[in-house]
């Protein structure tokens, strides 16, 4: 059996709904993998709504900039380096709190159908500082 090969050229953000002010690309959905991975930016000041994954996990790798997690009303400082796991059935959501845009790595285990409502979602940007991250560059 082949790789799957996702070069950063082929990044395709989306937003979950208009107007939000983070874009998620999946690298690796349920049809490929087991967990499903996926690039998370966050606008400056951007932030989720609080949501929830009744049966799956989620574990944020940052890459770059600082916010703050908010998971069943208990706040945590997040920044580049971290690692964070959001258990199943607790509602959450990531706000980022730095001058510039904050990425993660984001891996949701089971899928629990979040591959699908990304991309269900508009088509959103995709600039140079975007791939930088994926290729661990200076943008």
């Amino acid at each position: 059996m082949r790789p799957i090969l996702i070069g950063a050229e082929a990044l395709e953000f989306h937003h979950i709904t208009p107007g939000d002010t983070v874009r998620l690309a999946v690298l690796a959905g349920p049809e490929a993998s087991p967990v499903t991975v996926v690039l998370e930016a966050w606008d400056p000041g951007g932030a989720q709504p609080p949501n929830t994954h009744p049966g799956a996990v989620e574990t944020f790798v940052f890459l770059r900039g600082r916010g703050r997690a908010v998971c069943d009303g208990h706040e945590v400082a997040v920044a580049a380096g971290d690692t964070i796991v959001l258990p199943a059935g607790t509602v959450h959501h990531i706000h980022n709190e730095g001058e510039g845009r904050m990425y993660s790595l984001t891996l949701m285990c089971p899928d629990d159908g979040f591959a699908d409502l990304v991309r269900r979602g508009p088509v959103a940007p995709v600039d140079d500082e975007d791939r930088a991250v994926l290729r661990a560059l200076p943008a």
